[in-house]
C-alpha cells in the first residue's frame, strides 16, 4: 500500500474534501476586523472631505464674504470692522421684516385691506412715503383691529410681534456686547395724486395764456406742498452731513498720537448731535403731532420717518461724493500736501447707527419699514466699497478692530436702542390711538388691548397667565425686584471683571520679575565662566613655566 508522503500530527483528525479548505476561525475574524477598520477609515475621510466642501459652500455662500476678505486684506480690520456692522444691521432689518411680515401683514392681507379709498401709484411715493403708499399696510392706518377668521386677534399680534421683536433685539446686543467684551477687553395728502406729473412732465394741451398762468400757479402751490413736507428730513439730513464732516476736519488739525482716541473723540461729538436731533424729533412726534386732531396721526409719524431713512440714503451717498471723492480730488490735484483720505470709520459707522434708530423708533407706525432699510443697507454696501476702492488708501496708523466692533455695538444699545425703544414704549402706554385709523381706534392706550384680553380669558384654563399678569406684568414691585437684582448682578460680573483685571496685572508683574531674574542669572552664570575660565588659563600658564 501506498503510504502518505506528508503524515498529519497525532491527534489531528481527518477531514472530507469539505473541510480541508476551511481556514482557521481566527483568520475570518482578523479578517473582519480588517475590512470593518478599513470600511470605518475610509467612510471617516469622506465625511471629513464631505464636512469640509459643504464648509467650503457655506462660506462661498455667505453674503459678501469674498469682498470682505478683499477688504480686510487690503485696508486692515478697523475698516472691516464698518462694513461687518454693516451687514450685521442688514441681518437685522431682513429679521425684522420676516417678523412684521409672517405675523402682522400676512393675516391683514388675508382678512383683506382696511383701506377702501385706495388711490393710484404715481412713483413720487417712494420718496416721499406719502400718496399711494398711505393706503397700504407700509403704514399703522392700514391694520384694522378685528379678528382674523374668529381666531387670530389682530390687537395682540400687532402688540406682541412688535414686543417680541424688541425683546429678541434687545438680548441680541446684549449678546452680543457682553460675548465681543469679554472677548477683547477681559480676555402725505391728496395733492401727491398730481406730483408725478409735477416733477416729470408738463401738460402740453394746455395753450392758452390764462390756462398756462392758472396751471403754473397751481403747480407752484403742490410743489410748495411737496417741498414742505420734504423739508424736515432734508434739514436733518444736511445736519448730519455737514457737522460730522466739519468735525472731522477738526480732528485732523487735533494731532493724537493714539489712533483709538481720535476716533473716540469724533464718536463723542456725533453721538451728542444726532441724538440731540432724534431727541428733538421725537418730541416734536410725541407732543405736537400725536396731541394734534389729525385724523391718523401714526400714519404721519410713520411717513416722516419712512421719508427720512430715503433723504438719509441720499445723503449717505452725496457724503461719499463729498467726504471722499472730493477730498481725493483736492488732495491729488489741488493740495498734493493733504493726500488721499483715509476711510473715516467712525463718521460712517455713526451714520449706520443713526439710520437704524430711525427704523427701529418707525417699527410701531410703519411695519414694513425695514424693507426699504434692507434695500438701503445692501446698495450702501456696494456704494461704500466703491468709494472705498477708488478714493481711499488704508489707514496708516492701526487702531485695535476688535475693541473698536465692542464700542459699535455699545453705542448702538445704549442710546440707540434704548433711546428708540423708551420712544415706543411711551407710544404704546401713554399716546392715546387714533379713533378712525389702525388696530387700536376708540380704545384709550394701545397697552389696554392687552388689558382687555385679559379681562377676556378664561380664568379656569389660563390660571397661569392670570397670574404671570397680575403679580408681573403689572406688578411695580417685580420691576423693582428685578432692576434690583439686574444691579445687584451687573455689580457682581463688575467686581469679577476688576478682579481678573487686577489678576492679569500681577501675572504680567511676575512675568516682567522672572525676566529680570532670568537675566541676573544668566549675568551671574556669565561671570562664573568668565572667572572659571580665567583660573583655569592661570593654572596653564603655571603649568607651561619651567620649573627653577
Amino acid at each position: 500500500p501506498k503510504r502518505d508522503l506528508n503524515p498529519r500530527p497525532t491527534g489531528e483528525q481527518d477531514c472530507g474534501p469539505t473541510h480541508c479548505a476551511t481556514a482557521p476561525p481566527g483568520f475570518f475574524v482578523y479578517f473582519i476586523l480588517i475590512v470593518l477598520c478599513t470600511v470605518t477609515r475610509l467612510a471617516s475621510q469622506s465625511l471629513r472631505r464631505c464636512g469640509a466642501a459643504m464648509e467650503a459652500v457655506r462660506q462661498t455662500m455667505q453674503l459678501w464674504q469674498s469682498i470682505m476678505k478683499e477688504i480686510g486684506g487690503r485696508f486692515g480690520t478697523s475698516v472691516l470692522s464698518y462694513f461687518s456692522f454693516l451687514k450685521w444691521l442688514l441681518m437685522f432689518n431682513i429679521f425684522s421684516f420676516l417678523v412684521n411680515f409672517g405675523f402682522i401683514t400676512i393675516p391683514q392681507l388675508v382678512q383683506g385691506s382696511n383701506i377702501t379709498n385706495c388711490q393710484g401709484f404715481k412713483g413720487l411715493e417712494l420718496i416721499t412715503g406719502a400718496g399711494h403708499f398711505r393706503q397700504t399696510v407700509m403704514y399703522y392706518g392700514a391694520y384694522s383691529g378685528s379678528e382674523v377668521n374668529s381666531r387670530y386677534n389682530m390687537q395682540l399680534a400687532y402688540f406682541f410681534t412688535i414686543a417680541a421683536y424688541l425683546v429678541l433685539c434687545a438680548v441680541s446686543l446684549i449678546y452680543s456686547m457682553a460675548s465681543s467684551f469679554r472677548r477683547n477687553f477681559v480676555l402725505s395728502d391728496a395733492a401727491s395724486v398730481s406730483a408725478w406729473r409735477l416733477l416729470c412732465s408738463w401738460d402740453f394741451n394746455v395753450v392758452n395764456e390764462k390756462a398756462v398762468r392758472q396751471r403754473r400757479s397751481n403747480l407752484r402751490i403742490q410743489l410748495k406742498v411737496h417741498s414742505s413736507a420734504l423739508l424736515l428730513p432734508f434739514v436733518v439730513s444736511l445736519l448730519n452731513l455737514v457737522i460730522p464732516l466739519l468735525c472731522s476736519l477738526l480732528t485732523q488739525m487735533e494731532h493724537y498720537s493714539n489712533p483709538r482716541t481720535q476716533i473716540y473723540v469724533i464718536i463723542l461729538r456725533n453721538v451728542l448731535l444726532k441724538m440731540s436731533i432724534l431727541g428733538i424729533l421725537c418730541y416734536h412726534w410725541m407732543n405736537n403731532v400725536a396731541q394734534s386732531n389729525l385724523t391718523c396721526w401714526e400714519n404721519l409719524v410713520g411717513q416722516e420717518l419712512y421719508r427720512l431713512v430715503i433723504v438719509d440714503f441720499f445723503f449717505l451717498m452725496i457724503g461719499s461724493f463729498f467726504g471722499e471723492f472730493l477730498r481725493r480730488v483736492i488732495g491729488t490735484k489741488l493740495i498734493p500736501k493733504l493726500g488721499v483720505p483715509e476711510f473715516d470709520v467712525a463718521r460712517n459707522v455713526l451714520d449706520l447707527i443713526f439710520a437704524q434708530t430711525l427704523a427701529w423708533i418707525g417699527i410701531y407706525f410703519s411695519p414694513l419699514l425695514p424693507i426699504m432699510q434692507m434695500i438701503k443697507f445692501f446698495l450702501l454696501f456696494y456704494v461704500k466699497k466703491i468709494s472705498l476702492s477708488q478714493n481711499c488708501q488704508p489707514p496708516r496708523r492701526s487702531g485695535r478692530a476688535a475693541q473698536m466692533q465692542t464700542f459699535f455695538i455699545a453705542l448702538l444699545f445704549i442710546p440707540s436702542f434704548v433711546g428708540a425703544l423708551s420712544m415706543v414704549a411711551y407710544t404704546v402706554w401713554c399716546l392715546k390711538p387714533s379713533d378712525i385709523c389702525g388696530p387700536f381706534q376708540g380704545l384709550n392706550t394701545t397697552y389696554e388691548a392687552v388689558s382687555i384680553w385679559m379681562e377676556s380669558v378664561d380664568r379656569l384654563q389660563f390660571n397661569w397667565v392670570i397670574w404671570i399678569y397680575d403679580k408681573m406684568i403689572t406688578s411695580e414691585l417685580f420691576f423693582f425686584l428685578l432692576s434690583l437684582i439686574i444691579l445687584v448682578l451687573i455689580y457682581f460680573f463688575w467686581q469679577i471683571t476688576q478682579g481678573r483685571k487686577l489678576l492679569i496685572t500681577l501675572l504680567k508683574e511676575q512675568i516682567v520679575n522672572e525676566g529680570k531674574d532670568k537675566v541676573f542669572l544668566l549675568n551671574k552664570l556669565k561671570n562664573l565662566q568668565n572667572a572659571n575660565n580665567s583660573q583655569v588659563l592661570h593654572q596653564l600658564e603655571n603649568a607651561q613655566q619651567p620649573k627653577v
